[in-house]
């Protein structure tokens, strides 16, 4: 939420056309779409993608910091054209790599992802 913050107060706006999307079509029906796309099937493949297979390859290449870094660009680019969110992107790439690392499981981190996509699509929809 903070790179949120300092990216508004550098007058980098976070809306972007998924946002915009739901905002204009805000029915349940779209809310819980974008809730379960973003909040449980997403998580569930990107942190395998990403973690599970980006980060522990670029890991056994060349170190913690590699993996983290690496994986967490490549996660970050992926989610281009949604350009205002890549700083956020690329930050919480890190902290999700950061909880596979430490915890060695994938759970946690699709935990985490979960929670931050879900509660991105709640304050988008109240917004």
């Amino acid at each position: 939420m903070a790179i949120a913050v300092l990216m508004e107060w550098f007058g980098m706006p976070y809306e972007n056309k998924k946002t915009a999307s739901l905002q204009q079509d805000l029915s349940l029906f779209s809310f819980i779409l974008a809730f379960v796309s973003a909040a449980v099937i997403s998580p569930f493949y990107e942190e395998i993608i990403y973690r599970g297979f980006f980060y522990t390859w670029l890991k056994r290449k060349g170190g913690i910091v590699v993996g983290l870094v690496g994986s967490s660009f490549i996660f970050m680019l992926v989610h281009i054209p949604t350009y205002n969110t890549l700083p956020v992107n690329f930050f919480s790439g890190l902290v999700v790599a950061w909880v596979y690392e430490k915890t060695k499981s994938l759970l946690p981190s699709m935990i985490i992802h979960a929670c931050f996509n879900g509660i991105a699509v709640i304050l988008t929809a109240v917004a």
